[in-house]
């Protein structure tokens, strides 16, 4: 997961709208693809130069132009001068610390929300990413790790398969915010395999690893939570939403993500829930073991209470010790301290304390 705190304090004292990226720099070349389609057919390229894609405005075909990295704010400038984009929007673009939200402007629709992408690491890496969409152009920006969850809707796109190619560009939009929150199924069910080991770890030996892993995945968890609480209000603002960019026939397909969206955060519940069982399972576990041990301890400790006490009498220094002379006195005293233990040892069994 993302560090929780990132360098804002470098836009202390700045004005609203100052172009700052805050984030990570995730690439080091900035890739910019354009996907042009209508129903008849399709064009797709990589352009070196942000300019390149500004031919494609003012095409009546749908445009989707995506930008991988966000360090290069003179990009973003360009774009939104090219596009009339609000500078409070280009401000939040290039801060990758925002939360789900969505802003209508009228002539286009912001959208903020975060993709997940797991990989072979314990932890989940999650990236921002904000789609901008208007009547016949989307444009989204993500901060630049490698690989996304799109490659579905490239797929669609490139063979004409369902009816996007049919569609408008609320209707990519959709298609967009719909394969990021499938993706949090996908994420989800590896998180329950993580938790299900980590159960099955916690009834045969817990041990301090275990600890860990529990509070790596209940930060996991949080994280989830605070990405997909607000991210059904913006499902829910945007199918409620009176803009003309979004058509009657792209409100059916939100309300079936604005569903995807609940169905996932029970599932981050659920699992909450389980991790916080867990943690007490683990407690009391480690709590239970120590118990067993400070038991075992107490059960030896007294077994040699009368032991020490004999051993204590027959170490005195004395002279005239009427047992010290006797031929079999130290054989003798081995079978009654022998006995002394045995019968200690039996009447701790008998109370099932051993």
């Amino acid at each position: 997961m993302p560090k929780p705190v990132k360098k804002r304090s470098v836009k202390s004292g700045l004005p609203p709208g100052s172009l700052i990226h805050i984030g990570e720099r995730k690439i080091e070349e900035i890739k910019i693809t354009v996907i042009d389609y209508d129903d008849s057919g399709f064009r797709e390229e990589d352009f070196a130069t942000i300019e390149q894609c500004f031919v494609f405005k003012e095409r009546p075909s749908v445009t989707w132009i995506n930008i991988e990295g966000l360090h290069n704010t003179a990009n973003i400038q360009k774009l939104g001068d090219c596009y009339g984009f609000h500078p409070l929007v280009l401000e939040d673009i290039l801060n990758t610390d925002q939360r789900p939200k969505i802003e209508d402007f009228e002539e286009y629709v912001y959208i903020v929300l975060k993709m997940l992408h797991d990989g072979k690491s314990p932890q989940t890496a999650a990236e921002q990413v904000s789609v901008i969409f208007g009547s016949n152009f989307v444009i989204s920006f993500q901060e630049g790790i490698k690989g996304d969850v799109f490659n579905s809707i490239r797929e669609r796109i490139r063979t004409g398969k369902g009816r996007i190619r049919g569609m408008g560009a609320d209707y990519l939009a959709y298609s967009l915010i719909d394969s990021i929150v499938d993706n949090y199924f996908v994420v989800l069910e590896k998180m329950g395999e993580r938790i299900e080991d980590l159960e099955d770890e916690l009834v045969k030996n817990p041990v301090t690893e275990t600890l860990h892993e529990i509070h790596a995945l209940k930060r996991e968890m949080i994280f989830l939570r605070k990405a997909l609480w607000p991210l059904r209000e913006v499902i829910s603002s945007m199918e409620r939403a009176e803009s003309p960019l979004i058509k009657e026939s792209t409100r059916i397909y939100l309300r079936d993500v604005y569903d995807h969206t609940i169905q996932v955060i029970d599932s981050i519940e659920t699992s909450r829930d389980m991790l916080s069982g867990m943690l007490d399972i683990y407690l009391s576990s480690i709590s239970n073991r120590m118990n067993e041990v400070i038991k075992f301890l107490t059960i030896i400790g007294t077994i040699f209470i009368p032991l020490t006490f004999i051993a204590g009498v027959y170490g005195m220094n004395f002279e005239h010790m009427p047992e010290l002379k006797w031929r079999w006195g130290y054989f003798g005293l081995w079978g009654v301290m022998s006995g002394i233990a045995g019968i200690m040892l039996l009447y701790f069994k008998k109370k099932k304390w051993l």
